[in-house]
Order: C-alpha cells, then structure tokens, then sequence
C-alpha cells in the first residue's frame, strides 16, 4: 500500500526551515560575532598597551668643535696725536687716507710766545754765567788775599816770639789771616751756588727749546692718517687739542675740523680682532692656534690669522673671554672698525651631550627632556599581568622629566651642557600624552610620524 503524497510535503517544510536558519547563523551571526570579538579585543589590547614615542639615544658631542663669533676689527697700532706746544697752525702737509713714515713732518706750529721764551731763556743763561765769572774771579782776589795775610802772619809770629813787634800786631795779622780764609770759603760756596744757577738756567733752557721742537708735529711711526681735526689757522690749546665748532652729528661724514686730536694715525698693515669667547668655549682657546676671518661686504675672500694673546681671565658681567687675532692686512682690504666673523677650531676637555632639538621642553618652571627609564621588576610584572606581550614589554619605558641646562644650537641638535648621561634615551618631540611617571612604549626605527601617535 503506497503513502499518501501529502504526507510528505510537512517535514520537508521544517527541514528547509531549519537548514535556512542554520545557514543565516553560520553566514551572518558567527562571522558578526567574531569581528565583535576581534574589535573588542583590539580595543582591550589598545586600552593596556602604552602610547608609541619616538626616541633617541643621548650621545656626546665631538671634542672638537668649529667655533664661529664676531669681532672687532681695530689697528695694530694706533696714535692720537696731540700737540705739546700752544699756538696757531702755520701749515698743514698731510690729509686723511695719506700714507707717511716715521719722523716724517705732519704740521708746523706757530708759537710766537715760545720763541721769545727761547730769547728770554738764552739771556738768563748768559747772564747766570757771567755771574759764575764774576764770582769765580773774585774766588780768585780772595785766595790771592788770604795767601798773602798767611805769610804776613808766619812773619809776624816770629817777630812777635823774638820781642821785635808788640803782640797786639801779631793779633792782627793773626785775625786778618783768619777773616781771609774765612772769606775764601764763602765765595767758594758763591760759585757752586752760581754753578747751580747756571745749570737751572741751562735745564731751562733747555726745556723751552725741546717744547719750541714741539711745534713741528712729527709722526711717530709708519701708517696711514685716518683722522685729521685740524687746519690752517686752527688754535692749539694748551693741553694740545685743536679748539674748533661741535659738530651737531658726529657720526656723520664731515670735513669741518672740530676739537680733539690733531691727528690719528693707525698702522692697517696687520689688524688685530678682538673676540669674546664665552665661558663654555674659553678652556679650548689657546694662543698660537689658527683662525679664518672673514667679513660680510666681501665673500669670495678669507684671511688667515693667529691667537696671539687672551686675556687670561673671563669678563666678571659678561663672563667671556678677550681675546686677540692677529691677521695680515699688505693690502689693505681690511679696514679698522669692520665687524668680522672669526672661525677656528676649539678642543673641549669636557664634551657637551647631544639630544635632538626637537627633545627640548620648556617650561616656566626650567627647560627639561623626557628621559626614558626603564621598568622596575613590579612594575614589569604588573604590566605583563595586564596582558601585554614580552616583544611590547621590552619597548615599555617610564617618563621621568628631567631639568636641563641646554648650550649651542645646531638646529637639528642641542648642546646638553648639564643634566644627561650618555647612553640615556629621550623622548622626540613628546605629545601631551608623555607626563610625568607616564608608561610609553618605544616605537620601532623604521616607523613613521604615524606610528608614534
């Protein structure tokens, strides 16, 4: 007996059911459900894993170093020529930018009143000498005198001791051969005193004629005039300086002579630059070592010069060292009072750290750098039991902030004078999630801005 063919069509009814419910629950609800768990996992895993920071390693700067500071480029030698005699200039040989020798004439002096000082002078002298004569002549008639009451008075000592002649003759000539020495003597002091006028005389004299060579202005040395305040018909006061009108603008080009020196005079053949060299540089600055000057107004050029000498003590405001190079100057492209740039190599006993610039945090309370420090063994253990693998755990490092003195900067990279070690490493450029006893993980070399979110 065959089955009925509706009594089959009810079971196949369910099963088409269930096999379509079971084909939306494996192709919709499992694969949901694991992204779910994926996502809440990586978001678990997000939650307990520290930020990624760049990093760099603290190292020490060279020991040596390329040192480059201005200067003040002035003479070698330089004179500020005053007058010594008072009077008006009778004429003028040299001007500005001249070149002239030493002992070469500058200027004659017109001085009137001196010269008659010389002729009062001469008189004086020759009078003092004519006193010396005088005085030396009657030395003479004295000594004559004397000798003569000396022998008066041997012969009378014996006429006397024979009876021939009273005692009171010999008495006389006695006091007359004394008051005769005496006499002798006094004009023996008359000439050295007239000797002594006379060389008072001659010493003045001589005074005013060395003051009359004065009104003839040599210059004391080879060089080149670079300043001239003075003309035909200018007052030379008494102090040497030329008396003329104030300028209203010293600063600016003129040709009006005014007061002050008459001249200056500078040797431009070498020039010496003087340097402060701040206190972090000045032990590697040492005389004898070389250095390059150059200037601004003229590039394509560089001098070669030496550290002949340094002040050997640091400026008590400024706390830096002078110090002077002397550079040749044959000729003449350097001019005294340009501002030069001076380089040359520093050796440091105690090299500076080197941390990237970007490093640097500054804060009102002091300029710091977040050093990164390694885990203690229960932090280690606290931060594996919050499910982090050993390959992050060894990236894992504190935030410590740590107060540091900073020195040159080279841009990219900034001198650390104090408060780093070598070997330390700092975080680059730190996001406001790096604070203070912060946990961070170290990002790898090669990753990118990205990464280090």
């Amino acid at each position: 007996m065959s089955a009925h063919p509706g009594s089959w069509g009810k079971p196949l009814a369910v099963v088409a059911i269930l096999g379509a419910a079971a084909a939306v629950y494996l192709l919709g609800y499992l694969p949901r459900e694991r992204t779910t768990k994926q996502i809440d996992d990586a978001a678990r895993i997000r939650r307990i894993t520290p930020p990624l920071v760049n990093s760099a390693v603290v190292k020490r700067a060279a020991p040596s170093t390329e040192l480059l500071l201005p200067g003040n480029i002035t003479p070698i030698t330089e004179a500020y020529i005053y007058a010594r005699a008072a009077g008006y200039l009778k004429r003028r040989y040299v001007d500005i930018g001249d070149l002239v020798r030493a002992g070469q004439k500058l200027a004659d002096i017109e001085a009137p009143d001196l010269d008659q000082q010389v002729f009062q002078s001469r008189a004086a002298l020759a009078q003092a000498q004519g006193q010396l004569g005088q005085a030396q002549a009657l030395l003479e008639q004295l000594i004559a005198t004397r000798d003569l009451a000396e022998i008066t008075w041997q012969r009378y000592k014996i006429l006397t001791a024979d009876g021939a002649v009273s005692r009171q003759d010999g008495d006389n000539q006695s006091t007359a051969a004394k008051t005769s020495q005496s006499n002798v003597v006094a004009q023996q002091k008359m000439v050295r005193a007239a000797g002594e006028y006379v060389r008072a005389s001659q010493a003045t004299l001589d005074r005013i004629v060395a003051l009359q060579g004065y009104e003839r202005i040599t210059a004391p040395f080879d060089g080149i005039i670079t300043a001239r305040n003075v003309d035909v018909g200018a007052l030379i006061s008494a102090n040497g300086a030329t008396l003329g009108p104030a300028r209203s603008n010293a600063a600016a080009p003129s040709d009006v002579p005014s007061g002050g020196e008459i001249f200056r005079l500078a040797q431009i053949g070498k020039l010496r630059i003087l340097i402060a060299v701040p206190q972090t540089n000045a032990p590697g600055v040492r005389v004898g070592q070389t250095a390059t000057v150059a200037v601004q107004q003229i590039p394509s050029l560089s001098f070669k010069g030496k550290v002949t000498r340094t002040s050997s003590s640091l400026d008590a405001q400024s706390r830096t060292l002078l110090t002077e190079v002397d550079v040749d100057n044959p000729k003449g492209v350097l001019l005294p009072g340009m501002y030069a740039m001076v380089s040359f190599t520093t050796d440091r006993i105690d090299p500076p750290f080197l941390v990237p610039d970007a490093a640097l945090v500054v804060r009102s309370s002091g300029t710091v750098v977040a050093v990164l420090q390694p885990l203690t063994a229960d932090e280690q253990q606290k931060v594996s039991a919050d499910g982090i693998d050993a390959a992050t755990l060894a990236r894992v490092r504190r935030v410590h902030f740590q107060t540091v003195e900073p020195g040159r900067d080279y841009g990219i990279e900034l001198e650390i004078v104090n408060g780093l070690k070598a070997g330390e490493e700092v975080v680059v450029d730190p996001s406001d999630s790096v604070q203070e006893g912060a946990l961070v993980q170290i990002a790898a070399k090669n990753s990118g801005p990205k990464a280090a979110q």
